[in-house]
């Protein structure tokens, strides 16, 4: 079993829900980075997932954008990015550690160099949003199955059926449900229709579905976590990063409102 898949069990046998925080990679400076994801263990993270820098990010919206810019800013590289998983896996060997990303940087890598990379430090997952999984090549399938990493895909509220029935048969893991017809940080989250959506997913398959996008606090939080496996948390921490710049003073401060709200996050779901 991968480690996010013994997480997931763990959870399963615990009767708890996962709640899985992303931050992305170098921001607002490298330096921050592997710190924050032990703090994030420490207030509640079952999974982290850490986003790869990229200055055309499709699917995310201004939040997590300007996130990546800051990121690219302070210099930080798509190498760069999975390294500061092998320094976090020095002190944490259990915590799975999902990256997702963009294709394109993938290339310039080198599909084997990349995933050597990911092995080589400790990664557990890799969501490539652009990837769609019919256009999956089953020799990068076999090829992280076989370094132990799991391929996440993403399922929306728009998806075809013949994509939803690729993404069952190639992902692996977990599902990435998108709560909205939208980027990252959408606002309009109707829970009752998610719920719809994510049982009709389980009727299909036995892997966990974890729901992301539009979730913002512990009230919304603890709405999909009656029906879902795990909360995906993004735009709602990284906003605090925004306007902290060189000033030590802000960083902390952001930190502090970051581990704040994962306190208040893992209150509600864990109040079920």
């Amino acid at each position: 079993m991968t480690r996010i898949q013994e997480t997931f069990a763990t959870l399963k046998q615990q009767n708890k829900k996962a709640l899985i925080p992303y931050i992305m990679a170098g921001d607002p400076t490298p330096s921050v980075t592997v710190d924050l994801m032990h703090r994030l263990v420490a207030h509640g993270a079952d999974v982290i997932e850490i986003g790869l820098p990229f200055s055309d990010p499709m699917a995310d919206g201004q939040t997590i954008a300007l996130a990546g810019e800051r990121a690219l800013n302070a210099g930080t590289s798509t190498t760069q990015a999975v390294q500061m998983v092998g320094e976090f896996r020095k002190t944490n060997s259990t915590t799975p550690v999902l990256l997702m990303g963009y294709l394109n940087p993938v290339e310039i890598i080198g599909y084997d160099k990349f995933l050597a990379l990911c092995e080589q430090n400790g990664v557990d997952g890799l969501l490539l949003v652009d990837l769609p999984p019919n256009e999956t090549d089953e020799s990068l399938s076999a090829k992280l199955a076989d370094k132990a990493i799991n391929q996440i895909f993403l399922l929306a509220p728009t998806t075809e059926k013949d994509r939803r029935q690729a993404v069952l048969k190639h992902g692996s893991g977990f599902i990435y449900y998108v709560s909205v017809k939208g980027v990252t940080g959408s606002k309009a989250l109707d829970t009752d229709e998610v719920a719809r959506q994510v049982q009709a997913i389980k009727a299909d398959t036995d892997l966990p579905i974890c729901v992301g996008f539009g979730i913002r606090d512990g009230e919304s939080a603890k709405a999909v976590a009656k029906f879902a496996d795990g909360v995906i948390v993004g735009s709602e921490l990284v906003r605090h990063f925004a306007d902290v710049g060189d000033d030590k003073d802000k960083l902390e401060l952001a930190i502090d409102k970051v581990l704040s709200k994962m306190d208040e996050l893992r209150q509600a779901i864990d109040s079920l």
